[in-house]
């Protein structure tokens, strides 16, 4: 569950891989860090402190336009010979970002047979459109050519003066045959300094180390050069290896161009740094001046026949000590459950391919795992085997004990050769399957010997077991991508209930293999997206990255049979959490309601994990149309695509979808992509691979979650994207939104929301007279679920069905908010920001101060319009990001009731009745953590009651009444659980929203 996972990792030479599994003792010299995937407001992992990873920083302009001769040039391309045509979009950079086929014609034909040349004939072709000239696209570095289906994908990276570009600069033609089918790319247009070799580089690489080490608020000192990785294959491509006083590990630096929009490339330095053992960043330092211009966060976990025991996915789930593991051998052995040999690893895991000899441990090409129990330094594998046989007691003890710390030096160890070895076959096992996909060689996998197939080894995964388990690390799991040849990592973490951040039962990630599958998920997005040296970036590409993540151990777990293959999607993390329905997430992300107009809406605000839902329940909605278009398959079948022994065009529908999944990020020049951006790459992968023919699925399932032909985005980061929900395939109805009040009477200044939420939500029409956005809009056809706000009147959710190409009005009637400041009702209290409680507003949040006493938990409403009869209250305990922590949020309360008539003024305790009490779970939090879905605006009948005034009284909190944070869970005698006595902000109890109604 990397936040963002991206380019970090360990270097491991070839000498100091042989040492730990030689003697079990040396640590991997470390040149990255894992990007932290720890639930909101858990403590962060990797070390016995907190550390709070930097935001991505880029400090050039955000954006320049194509010249008018670049925009007449791409014009006048459409003429070409053989051309289709094709749609043209602008990158930041101001030139060419993609250029898409109308249907499936070519954009241009009679390039070559030979790939490469085809695509820069195509280049030079089109140059004047790019803003660059022959020499220049002849002088870009080939980086990679990939297969999808039968059409070739070529990357070219761009260079300024004989310095290869750092960031951007990137750009991938996918041809077939002699035609081009497909373009994107980053490229600058080249003007001034740009085209002529660049002065030398002022600073040193020491020099840049240390600014960048300053940048990320470390100090360096006593820099030298040398280290493992200046005798890797890493030093090939170009980097220097730096050792400092005040880092981690070793670090790395390369000479760089970095194009500017609107300017000349600037030279720098990439310098790798890694500061912390649970972080590490890419800082982009001027070589010429040591100003930072980029900075990106590394961090988004038989003697003759090997046999490994393992959990296919995970122990029991009801976390009894039921051992249901099975033995995988490499070839078919008696008392074996699978035989796990196949093409995409040539030599059995646990092979050294420089000694074609077994490490008899957990060693191998494709993998290293280890026990890291302090986080940094010693990596102790598996203890070794010669037999091979890598079976291993495993006795549940960290959930038997209930987290005892004792565990460690008990006999059993706290299972770690189990875990480690689970570990390290599931990552071999992720290996292979995602090398059937497209993640081979030529795509930057991890490996340590490439066999001469292409890119650069001397990277496999490294995989640390129950790491920073003696320094309290827990609730966690992170990978971290590094440049290609430079090992990836992923961290697993030990799980445990901890007060006020997050209740898990007492188990190892280590046997959750939706957790493992996941965590290596990012290791192959963030190598195959943007190229081999920089990967996601942005919180839409970062959200991506997670829900692709999310969707691969999926696919993985179902293409092999160990859970049904289904459109139902497997909960992440559902084994470590505790929490079968949902895992980790707010929601089953089969089971969503989330759209692009969502972006934002979690309680944390714009965040990577949950905005990633939106991408994960948009894929849903296409794997499920996969699968009914081309079936499900049997188990033989489903067996045989997911190891590559039947091409994906005679595959069911999930791996079709899949492997399109794989096929689109060879179309990404760049990782900071937004998910229309995505959308784009993925159509453009059906027409290569399948010829177009899923175009239609394809496009209705993206504009039914709101990324239809509409759909935009500024860029990558932008948290608040235009929705659209229109696709030419799918014949929507136009709607005219018509709001009216009680009487009939048409109500101005109202906004409808697709879905659920309006908080942080991107309306997709209003009666805003002032507003550009109107109040009609198109939709596909069905039934849908919508949500108005409006002043003055009570948030309002209800369904509507539209008919194929019908143009209608959309009703629905709104009732007056008696609670509303807007309408003129008023609200007292002691608390923070206490007017937001009546503002209308689900985003805004009103906290009690700390410690509050009885009195201090009530807050009164003078209701507008005098004494009513109130038959209903709506409350919403969906906080403002940073208004209060998740588990501060009302979960029980009261409403009393005051009629001001005659003495009664309503100023007094006693002039208030009790009329509703609503049960002890109306917000029902449930572990591992309260999450959105349970905190969102609810209605609540109360008896019909006559008042001038109400008064809501906070009689709970998530922490305060929610069992399931209650008492003392575990054995370790550190570690209070019980949630009122040992989270520090038990007392503190927030509502976001009171509304009041008639009806």
């Amino acid at each position: 569950m990397t936040h963002r996972g991206r380019r970090q990792g360990i270097t491991l030479s070839a000498a100091a891989l042989a040492a730990a599994v030689a003697v079990g003792t040396a640590a991997p010299g470390t040149a990255f860090a894992a990007t932290d995937d720890r639930p909101p407001g858990a403590p962060a992992a990797g070390d016995a402190h907190d550390h709070d990873h930097l935001p991505d920083v880029d400090v050039r302009k955000a954006k320049a336009a194509p010249s008018a001769a670049q925009q007449a040039a791409a014009a006048s391309s459409r003429n070409q010979r053989g051309s289709g045509g094709g749609a043209v979009t602008w990158n930041r950079l101001g030139s060419v970002g993609s250029i898409t086929p109308s249907g499936t014609t070519p954009l241009a034909t009679g390039l070559g047979s030979d790939p490469l040349v085809a695509a820069r004939a195509y280049l030079v072709e089109n140059a004047a459109a790019f803003g660059v000239t022959a020499a220049d696209i002849t002088a870009m570095q080939h980086v990679s050519t990939n297969k999808i289906g039968d059409t070739s994908v070529v990357m070219l990276r761009q260079t300024f003066g004989g310095v290869e570009a750092g960031i951007d600069g990137l750009v991938v033609v996918a041809v077939d045959n002699g035609s081009a089918r497909y373009v994107s790319s980053t490229l600058a247009p080249v003007r001034g300094k740009s085209a002529a070799r660049r002065a030398a580089p002022s600073l040193s690489a020491e020099q840049a180390l240390a600014k960048a080490a300053a940048n990320v608020g470390a100090r360096a000192t006593g820099i030298t050069r040398g280290g493992a990785a200046s005798k890797s294959k890493s030093k090939e491509a170009g980097w220097t290896a730096l050792t400092a006083k005040g880092l981690v590990g070793e670090q790395t630096a390369k000479l760089v161009a970095i194009p500017v929009p609107g300017g000349d490339a600037r030279t720098a330095y990439q310098v790798v740094v890694r500061d912390h053992a649970d972080s590490g960043y890419s800082v982009y330092v001027d070589a010429a001046h040591g100003e930072v211009i980029a900075r990106e966060s590394l961090v988004d976990f038989d003697s003759d026949n090997p046999r490994w025991k393992v959990f296919t996915g995970t122990p029991a789930t009801d976390h009894s000590s039921t051992d249901t593991r099975v033995e995988w051998c490499w070839t078919t052995a008696a008392g074996c459950a699978e035989t796990v040999a196949n093409p995409a690893s040539p030599k059995p895991w646990d092979v050294d391919p420089a000694t074609n000899l077994s490490t008899t441990t957990t060693s191998g090409n494709n993998a290293f795992s280890g026990e890291r129990w302090l986080g940094v330094g010693t990596v102790n594998p598996a203890t070794p085997k010669s037999d091979r046989n890598y079976v291993y007691p495993w006795t549940n003890q960290w959930s038997t004990s209930k987290c005892d710390p004792a565990s460690y030096t008990s006999g059993a160890r706290n299972d770690i050769d189990a875990a480690t070895t689970n570990l390290f076959a599931m990552h071999n096992r992720m290996h292979d399957w995602s090398y059937q996909l497209g993640f081979t060689e030529s795509a930057w996998n991890f490996q340590r010997d490439n066999a001469g197939k292409g890119g650069v080894g001397n990277d496999p995964v490294l995989g640390f077991s129950q790491s920073g388990a003696l320094a309290g690390a827990r609730n966690n799991a992170n990978f971290g991508t590094p440049p290609e040849g430079t090992s990836g990592y992923s961290n697993m973490y030990l799980w445990q209930p901890l007060a006020g951040a997050f209740y898990a039962p007492c188990v190892d990630g280590d046997f959750d293999m939706s957790v493992i599958g996941h965590e290596y998920g990012h290791g192959i997005s963030n190598r195959m997206a943007g190229g081999p040296n920089s990967g996601l970036s942005g919180l839409q590409a970062g959200a991506m990255g997670e829900s692709w993540s999310d969707l691969m151990a999926t696919e993985y777990l179902q293409e092999w049979g160990y859970v049904p293959v289904s459109a139902t999607a497997i909960p992440m993390a559902s084994y470590a959490t505790g929490n079968e329905n949902r895992g980790i997430r707010n929601y089953n992300f089969s089971k969503s309601p989330l759209n692009y107009s969502n972006v934002g809406y979690d309680l944390t605000g714009p965040q990577v994990h949950a905005d990633g839902e939106i991408w994960s329940a948009t894929h849903s909605d296409i794997r499920s149309a996969f699968i009914g278009r081309y079936g499900a398959g049997d188990a033989a079948l489903q067996r045989s695509c997911a190891t590559g022994a039947t091409a994906a065009t005679a595959c069911p529908g999930n791996r079709r979808w899949m492997q399109l999944v794989f096929d689109a990020w060879l179309l990404m020049p760049s990782g900071s992509v937004s998910m229309v951006d995505a959308r784009n790459a993925m159509l453009a992968a059906d027409l290569l691979r399948f010829g177009g023919a899923n175009q239609d699925i394809l496009w209705n399932g993206f504009a039914g979650r709101g990324l239809g032909q509409g759909a935009s985005s500024v860029n990558s980061a932008d948290s608040n994207p235009t929705p659209s929900f229109t696709s030419a395939y799918g014949d929507p109805a136009t709607l005219r939104f018509s709001p009216t009040d009680e009487d009939g009477r048409p109500v101005t200044g109202a906004q409808l929301f697709v879905g659920e939420y309006t908080a942080r939500s991107t309306p997709i029409a209003d009666t805003d007279g002032a507003s550009a956005l109107g109040d009609t809009f198109q939709i596909l056809p069905g039934a849908r679920t919508y949500t108005v706000l409006a002043p003055g009147r009570a948030q309002t959710t209800f369904s509507f069905s539209a008919n194929p190409r019908q143009t209608r009005d959309l009703p629905v009637r709104l009732l007056t908010n008696l609670a509303s400041s807007q309408a003129g009702a008023t609200v007292t209290g002691v608390g923070n920001d206490v007017p937001a409680m009546i503002d209308g507003d689900e985003g805004s949040t009103t906290t009690t101060v700390a410690a509050p006493t009885a009195a201090q938990k009530q807050f009164t409403i003078d209701l507008a319009g005098g004494r009513q009869v109130v038959r209903r209250v709506q409350v919403s305990a969906l906080p403002e990001p940073g208004a209060a922590g998740r588990f501060q949020n009302v979960r029980q309360f009261t409403v009393f009731a005051c009629d001001a008539r005659g003495r009664v003024l309503c100023n007094q305790d006693a002039d208030f009745r009790p009329v509703f009490t609503s049960t002890p779970d109306a917000f029902p939090g449930a572990a591992p953590r309260p999450v959105a879905p349970e905190l969102k605006m609810r209605s609540f009948a109360i008896p019909q009651t006559a008042a001038t005034h109400l008064r809501i009284g906070l009689a709970t909190n998530q922490c305060q009444g929610g069992p399931e944070f209650a008492g003392e869970q575990d054995n370790d005698p550190a570690n209070a659980t019980d949630c009122t006595s040992a989270y520090a902000g038990a007392q503190l109890i927030a509502v976001s929203e009171v509304q009041v109604l008639q009806r």
